[in-house]
């Protein structure tokens, strides 16, 4: 992971370019519910093309239920968002032409925020101006949003973002620990205060807070992912192996899981599970640069393989 460590945002998703180049023969759709099982209408489903670059945003209806047809093959990141609940996101790994099983999706409300249409406007102009980086003025909703209801505490996790944002670590990190006075194991706050103090540069503390995250609370591939790699990055392999298989298990055609997964792997030198993840990658994606690179690491591999074994039988 390259560079600084970007905002966890909790309103805010990908922004969307008008490109129409995310068009193919694939076909999807699927149905949003609550806790409950009961249908989610007016969710934003905001699919995004890694292979294309470009996106577009689709809501669901009365029943739930979202449609995308006519999309290219490959790799498509999803979010779904809803005033009141957490994003959810997932990726899925498409076919020119392929129709897939209807994708059912449960989001979850956030504890100690009651969304009323006035709490709801303030919240939308100021993620409308953070989307447009005007954190600032941002801020200033969000600041609002707790005067007139201060018991709305998850709101504290925008206005961190966008002291985030503004490069302002220390206030960001306040304002993060305010949801934790509430909640002590609320993910999304203990991931930003380690961001927000790695990208200070202090790294110790930056993996104290990444270790108070208990994983077997976290089902959003993309956190685990993005733990794995912070692990990954300052070479604590162990840590970073169970992000990353627990990332594949709930999304096994994550191809940037499948491919960390694989050289985490070879990292700790197990070879064999390294050749099967990285076998199971080409399945999925074997005409890339990165699929090249798969390629060549697997020969290297498996010509390691062969010295070892030589090594043994003339050791005997």
């Amino acid at each position: 992971m390259k560079g600084k460590i970007k905002v966890l945002t909790m309103f805010i998703v990908i922004s969307f370019v008008s490109a129409q180049a995310y068009r193919g023969t694939a076909k999807l759709r699927g149905f949003v519910y609550d806790e409950q099982g009961k249908p989610l209408e007016g969710v934003e489903v905001k699919l995004y093309s890694v292979k294309a670059d470009a996106g577009f945003t689709v809501k669901t209806d009365k029943k739930g239920e979202w449609k995308a047809f006519w999309i290219r093959g490959g790799r498509w990141d999803i979010d779904f968002y809803k005033p009141g609940y957490e994003i959810k996101k997932i990726s899925v790994y498409l076919k020119e032409g392929e129709r897939k099983p209807p994708i059912e999706i449960k989001l979850k409300r956030i504890k100690g925020l009651v969304i009323t249409p006035e709490l709801e406007g303030l919240l939308v102009e100021g993620n409308k101006l953070f989307k447009e980086g005007k954190y600032q003025e941002a801020l200033a909703k969000f600041q609002q949003i707790i005067e007139k209801f201060p018991d709305a505490y998850p709101i504290y996790i925008n206005i961190g973002n966008c002291y985030f944002k503004m490069n302002q670590y220390d206030k960001a990190i306040e304002a993060y620990k305010k949801v934790l006075e509430k909640d002590p194991n609320y993910v999304r706050a203990l991931i930003a205060i380690g961001n927000a103090y790695l990208n200070k540069g202090d790294t110790e503390e930056a993996m104290k807070w990444y270790g108070k995250v208990q994983m077997d609370k976290i089902d959003d591939p993309t956190v685990l992912y993005n733990l794995g790699t912070i692990y990954y990055n300052n070479g604590k392999y162990d840590l970073a192996l169970k992000y990353y298989k627990k990332c594949v298990e709930l999304n096994p055609k994550d191809l940037d899981g499948l491919y960390q997964l694989g050289l985490t792997y070879t990292a700790l030198m197990k070879f064999d599970k390294a050749l099967e993840v990285f076998r199971k990658y080409l399945e999925l994606d074997s005409e890339s640069q990165r699929a090249q690179s798969v390629k060549e690491t697997i020969k290297y591999i498996e010509e390691t393989i062969k010295e070892e074994q030589k090594l043994k039988k003339k050791q005997k």
